[in-house]
């Protein structure tokens, strides 16, 4: 009777926590990555008139309104670029972490056909945002250039800014998707959170109107309050954040993407039976 070699034996133990397996499996299928990113921007354009415009006119639209809203309730100096640089912010990281989860429970019925890395859906729904935040962008630049707020070096920082935020979206969209997975409510209840969420965080309004006793506490338990302001402060204020304040959000966004990234992995073996 043949032997059989103890090189052809797969163990999975051999391929480390599932956490790292699945990032190795993400690297494999770095072209399938490539290939949802373009399906979703091509889907998303694909019968608009206006096409990739309206990406930047989407911002656009919506802070011409809210400065013709509130631009006198908060008498704040150049209310346009302020609300528009943190719109954009939030925008990214509510269609991010929505997509993530519509991927996981509404549109991933390839799992139950082939073999293919979970979080390569959720991935490409953060690579589909960044890729629609840089477009956002111009229309901030060019509102900048008509109200006269300088354009200055500090914005060189905006890599950074949206490096963590992108980390943080990921990792909410993980851990949300993987609950939403096994209660499908989680879907529809986050549709009612994210409003909540984005009152509370300083998108519309300059952080400085929250009370100070309110503010302690909105800056401890809203992460959204420190991207935000991360993200804003080297396009509104002109100069680069606080060391702390930079470790402090650097350590939240590695954190939850960490946390979320091993809950999600550890259970995806069981989402093509749940779903």
């Amino acid at each position: 009777m043949a032997k059989i070699s103890s090189s052809s034996i797969y163990d999975s133990a051999q391929e480390g926590p599932p956490a790292v397996r699945e990032l190795k499996e993400l690297f494999r299928y770095n072209y399938l990555l490539i290939q949802l990113i373009r399906r979703d921007i091509l889907t998303r354009y694909k019968r608009s008139v206006l096409g990739i415009a309206w990406t930047m006119l989407n911002p656009l639209g919506t802070m011409i309104v809210l400065t013709l809203a509130f631009s006198r309730a908060f008498a704040t100096k150049d209310y346009a670029t302020l609300v528009l640089s943190g719109l954009l912010a939030w925008t990214f990281f509510a269609q991010t972490t929505n997509a993530i989860m519509s991927h996981m429970v509404w549109g991933s019925s390839l799992l139950k056909r082939i073999y293919v890395p979970r979080t390569a859906f959720a991935v490409a729904a953060i690579g589909t945002g960044l890729i629609n935040l840089v477009i956002s962008i111009v229309p901030l630049i060019l509102v900048m250039l008509v109200t006269g707020v300088p354009i200055r070096a500090s914005m060189l920082f905006l890599p950074v800014s949206i490096i963590f935020l992108a980390m943080f979206s990921l990792g909410i969209g993980l851990l949300i998707s993987t609950i939403a997975v096994y209660f499908a409510d989680v879907a529809e209840m986050y549709q009612v959170i994210i409003p909540a969420w984005m009152y509370l965080s300083p998108v519309i309004y300059p952080a400085e109107y929250l009370p100070p006793e309110i503010r302690v506490w909105v800056a401890r338990l809203n992460p959204m309050y420190h991207l935000i302001q991360m993200f804003r402060t080297p396009i509104y204020e002109g100069r680069i954040p606080d060391l702390e304040a930079v470790l402090l959000t650097g350590a939240f966004s590695i954190v939850t993407l960490i946390v979320g990234w091993i809950i999600f992995t550890r259970k995806a073996d069981e989402f093509a039976y749940r779903i």
